[in-house]
């Protein structure tokens, strides 16, 4: 035997039993004689517990007793299948192995060095109870049906189990290492295939163990648990409990997007893609279990995967997705039970599919998807006043397409900030929630001890004590059925508390230091209260987005938004303040200050913001406006025309998630040279606004200890 060193790469590829399985199978039997694909070798040991066991299980096959028995049917002249099921997997592992081995000599003395070789078995998930994650070998049996060894120490899986350690161990140049891969599929177009020649086969009576997706997430967590240890030999590799063993793949990527989902399989299990696992032959192969003429006619018609649709070159294909393939079906009312028991199983495994984090089409302004990495797997509260609440991951967290937020935009909402152990003005910011809930005409509402206790549980899951901002949402709740009516809102108000991990400066807030720069917005106005009344903070930001949309377009932070006449109302997402200096020489200028004294020859300065006629009356702009008046700054709430702000000695905006952010060019107009120093009482402001932070616990409310 050469002492070339030769790595085995054994794929045990876990599913649920429909035909995207079975031709991942013949992908990997395409790759040619450096893989064996094994079909379902544990299956005949399912069936044989199955059908021996002491209740009913519902189990109905036509070729069943001749599978046991491993005797052809009549007019099969394929009996070396019927015979070949008969091996438990075990004993198919070695001859595996043993055929890798020999081929691999073969391949070392007439073409030169083989480094690798594949065995992939395509296994059920309901097979999985009779797999020994430990060792990666089927589980001893305990049946009285079992075939006993010569010298009755040892049942057949163990006996085929030290043979194969033993073929191993003879072989020092050999590697073996184990992965494992999950194929999902999304429970409903499982469900919905149960019918027909499946239906009459399973007696109509579909059980949840038969979908799989549940015994995937069994499969899943008994590999990341760290369970997978050596094959017997210390040269065996497997799951070290990182997730590097377990891999995740979708059927519905692999059939859409084969060629890119094939390439990223080939790579997570570190074996060379083959561009021939594309294709197969049509018909039977000699992979097949014996019961493949019952199962498999869709697969045998075609000829591969359909890359055809995926390089959109408008080829012909026969492909495993060909329009020809797909079935639009009913799910029975019956089977819901199982679907709710598979959804929760699949909504988790599908997060960690290959291509989950791949599915971004536009990157964001910072360049990253996350500008704090632990917003990832931050996580959310959403719950109903009814049935209460549940705290989720953000990615497998939803609400029903029938709540009055999807529906019409019908919620109210807070931005509320976390500093330094205590929430911010949070009895101003559920004030504000009940008014606006109530303008509303909000019914079966969450009471502020409910809301308290939402927000103080999800910021303890975070462990967020600082430095994060929320976004708390209240709608009118879920409808028995779709409708405009608030009279279909009968299941009570939802919450969605959504916290980040969120600096008051970053890609995702302003540039409080250097300042920003605004345009005024042309596409819409702010309505009067006539119209729609903002101060009830409304979802309906369609308003806000537009604007948002145009200062997005001209390079700009936000925009300026005027009321119908054409006065200033605020920007498309905080309120927004200018600061006029009444001098009485003209030699006085703000830059000239050193320190925070006023100018020499100026008579005090005015803080000045348009009325809350025609914008939302800010928490923010109201704290704002207390401080100045604390710091002895005159101050004015009236109407302000655009020119006002054009020709102010400085501008800022003020807002929960921001706080206070210096402005230096409005619609060209330069307020204040960017990145030279911060206007006088926009400073103030700002160190003032900070250590009211700090220090006016009266404003804030304490964050419980968490544990």
């Amino acid at each position: 035997m050469t002492a070339v060193p030769y790595t085995i790469t054994v794929i045990h590829c876990w599913s649920a039993p429909r035909s995207r399985s079975t031709a991942l199978l013949y992908s990997f039997e395409s790759r040619g004689d450096d893989t064996v694909a094994l079909d379902e070798p544990l299956y005949r040991r399912w069936l044989q517990e199955k059908l021996h066991g002491s209740v009913d299980q519902g189990i109905s096959r036509p070729y069943s007793d001749h599978l046991l028995q491993g005797i052809a049917p009549e007019n099969d002249h394929n009996e070396w299948r019927w015979t070949r099921e008969k091996q438990c997997f075990n004993e198919r592992m070695y001859h595996a192995i043993a055929t890798l081995i020999e081929r691999h000599s073969i391949h070392e003395q007439s073409e030169g060095h083989r480094s690798s070789g594949i065995i992939f078995n395509k296994q059920m998930a309901k097979f999985a109870h009779l797999f020994d994650f430990d060792c990666n070998f089927e589980t001893p049996s305990s049946s009285s049906a079992s075939t006993k060894s010569n010298n009755d120490t040892h049942d057949e899986s163990t006996k085929w189990k030290l043979k194969c350690q033993s073929l191993l161990q003879a072989n020092t140049n050999i590697r073996v290492r184990h992965k494992h891969v999950l194929l999902i599929r999304d429970p409903l177009s499982v469900l919905g295939s149960w019918m027909g020649k499946s239906g009459d086969v399973h007696k109509n009576n579909v059980h949840v163990d038969e979908v799989g997706i549940v015994q995937l997430l069994d499969v899943y967590s008994k590999v990341l648990g760290g369970c997978m240890n050596s094959c017997g030999d210390s040269r065996t590799t497997s799951n070290n409990g990182s997730g590097a063993g377990v891999v995740v793949i979708d059927s519905d990527d692999l059939a859409s997007r084969p060629i890119q989902s094939l390439q990223m399989l080939c790579e997570a299990l570190d074996v060379d893609y083959r561009d021939s696992m594309l294709r197969w032959k049509r018909g039977e192969h000699e992979c097949d279990g014996p019961w493949a003429k019952w199962w498999y006619q869709d697969v045998w018609e075609s000829s591969g995967w359909d890359a055809a649709i995926e390089d959109r070159n408008g080829g012909s294909s026969s492909g495993i997705n060909h329009p020809r393939t797909r079935r639009y079906q009913t799910v029975p009312l019956e089977l819901m039970p199982i679907l709710r028991m598979s959804l929760p199983a699949y909504t988790f495994l599908r997060t960690g599919t290959l291509s989950y984090q791949r599915r971004a089409l536009a990157s964001p302004p910072s360049g990253k998807l996350y500008e704090d990495p632990r917003n990832e797997h931050v996580l959310v509260y959403v719950g109903s006043s009814s049935s209460g609440g549940r705290i989720l991951p953000r990615d497998m967290a939803g609400i029903s397409p029938f709540d009055s937020s999807v529906q019409g935009g019908d919620a109210t909402w807070e931005g509320i900030r976390v500093y330094n152990g205590r929430i911010f003005h949070l009895d101003q910011h559920l004030n504000r929630l009940f008014r606006s809930a109530k303008a509303l005409g909000f019914e079966n509402m969450h009471t502020r001890t409910d809301i308290i206790e939402a927000i103080f549980r999800v910021l303890a899951a975070n462990g967020m004590r600082d430095g994060a901002h929320m976004r708390l949402t209240l709608t009118r709740g879920e409808k028995c059925t779709s409708s405009m009516n608030p009279r279909f809102n009968v299941y009570g108000t939802t919450l969605i508390i959504l916290p980040e991990w969120k600096p008051t400066e970053g890609a995702t807030t302003y540039d409080n230091t250097n300042g920003i720069s605004l345009i005024t917005a042309g596409c819409c106005r702010r309505s009067p209260p006539s119209a729609l009344d903002n101060k009830i903070h409304h979802n309906n930001m369609i308003q806000n987005i537009l604007p948002k949309i145009q200062a997005n377009n001209a390079g700009a932070a936000d925009a300026i938004m005027l009321d119908v006449e054409g006065f200033v109302a605020e920007t498309n997402a905080t309120n927004i303040f200018l600061v006029r200096y009444d001098s009485a020489g003209s030699d006085c200028h703000p830059l000239d200050l050193d320190g925070g004294d006023e100018p020499s020859g100026c008579n005090h300065a005015v803080l000045v913001t348009p009325s809350a006629d025609h914008c939302l009356p800010g928490i923010t702009r109201d704290t704002v406006l207390l401080l100045a008046r604390e710091l002895g700054i005159a101050t004015e709430v009236r109407r302000v025309s655009l020119s006002e702000f054009y020709c102010a000695d400085e501008v800022f905006t003020t807002g929960t998630m921001g706080e206070l952010t210096p402005v230096t060019v409005i619609d060209g107009r330069v307020v204040r040279e960017k990145g030279k120093r911060k206007g006088v009482v926009t400073d103030r402001l700002q160190r003032a606004y900070k250590d009211a932070v700090e220090k006016r616990l009266d404003w804030s409310t304490e964050i419980p200890p968490f544990c």
